[in-house]
């Protein structure tokens, strides 16, 4: 019995020793904790304006405040210029290409042979048509003889008038005999002259779609021959200017791949509207070198005048896929900063976005200028 209670109170003895030593290890890790982050919340501790940011010097550059301007407003679309007459040759019979007279880019006068036909079966029928207007000629000339006899005998009453009718009518019908085989040989022959294909007026040779030896048939594509002396822009207008849109009205068209800028007139303007598009299409007549068929164009359209936001085109810095401009805050610090730009009006663009009135931007200079950098020089505008 005293062996039991002995047992039981050395057992409870253990507990209380242990639950002492956990208690002691929790409040020993709390402690650590709870010193960490006291260190740690001591070392994050910065007093306000202690960390200072070097910025580079920005100086010899020229600053302007940007405002609203009066700007004549366009509407601008794409057009293609065309030479003014552009002829598609054709063949008009069928026959073998047996020469080609010129090259594609080679100059050509009116009425110059461009390439001939295999005329021999043309040949054969002229011939035959000239055969048959010298037998027709014979016929007529025998019939113009023997109505004169007859006409003698019928004065002097040794005819009947029916018999004298009947070599009149033989007479008549050796006259339209004549006559029928001379409009078969003109048209044999002008059926021959087809295959001297010649250009329809002087220009340039700008397309050939066969070679010696092919096969021409009626309507074929053979050349083509443009004429370079007068160039046309054709461009599609929106629905909405259909109104004020009219022949006469002077327009701007700017080339870039030649890197050319004109002034055109409006010459014809299409009246109907394609309803897939809903545009019209107007034709403007243009001058000047290097113009040629097919290059793009952009056709300006002055439509009044409106306030707009532009800097000059030079203050324009395009970084990669990114557009901006350098902006100058109250503090002098330089900030590249985006905008969207719009129409262009001479040395200066619009800004549609990214700035507003009142900013200062850099507008000379620029290689100078750097992201970020502070102005301790400056010229303003």
């Amino acid at each position: 019995m005293n062996d039991h209670i002995c047992l039981k109170e050395r057992m409870q003895e253990m507990m209380f020793r242990a639950g002492r030593r956990y208690v002691s290890l929790s409040m020993a890790l709390m402690s650590f904790m709870a010193m960490a982050m006291f260190v740690a919340g001591c070392g994050e501790k910065v007093s306000p304006g202690t960390a200072a940011v070097e910025r580079i010097p920005v100086s010899g550059v020229t600053i302007a405040d940007i405002k609203p301007s009066q700007v004549d407003d366009y509407y601008e679309t794409p057009g293609t210029v065309k030479a003014r007459n552009i002829g598609v040759i054709s063949s008009k019979i069928m026959g073998s290409i047996t020469f080609i007279a010129v090259k594609e880019g080679e100059q050509v006068k009116k009425g110059q042979v461009l390439l001939t036909i295999d005329d021999r079966d043309v040949a054969e029928k002229v011939r035959a048509a000239q055969n048959a207007v010298a037998s027709a000629q014979e016929q007529k000339k025998l019939a113009d003889v023997t109505l004169g006899r007859y006409k003698k005998l019928y004065d002097e009453k040794a005819l009947s008038r029916q018999e004298f009718d009947q070599v009149e009518t033989q007479k008549n019908v050796a006259e339209s005999e004549y006559e029928r085989a001379k409009a078969i040989l003109r048209e044999a022959e002008a059926i021959q002259g087809y295959a001297r294909v010649r250009a329809p007026f002087a220009g340039v040779v700008t397309g050939k779609k066969i070679d010696t030896g092919s096969m021409a048939v009626p309507g074929m594509h053979l050349l083509t021959v443009e004429d370079t002396s007068a160039f046309l822009v054709e461009a599609a207008m929106d629905e909405r200017l259909a109104a004020h849109i009219k022949p006469g009205i002077p327009v701007n068209v700017a080339i870039d791949s030649i890197n050319r800028n004109m002034n055109g007139r409006i010459s014809e303007v299409v009246p109907s509207i394609d309803p897939s598009t809903r545009t019209f299409v107007v034709k403007i007549t243009v001058s000047g070198a290097g113009l040629k068929t097919g290059l793009y164009a952009r056709v300006r359209i002055p439509t009044g005048r409106r306030e707009a936001l532009t800097v000059p085109a030079s203050s324009i810095v395009e970084k990669g896929q990114l557009t901006g401009v350098y902006a100058v805050d109250a503090k002098g610090i330089v900030a590249y900063r985006l905008v969207r730009i719009g129409n262009n009006f001479g040395n200066s663009v619009e800004v549609l976005s990214g700035l507003v009135p009142g900013d200062r931007i850099i507008v000379a200079g620029l290689e100078k200028a750097v992201d970020g950098g502070i102005m301790i020089e400056a010229q303003g505008k």
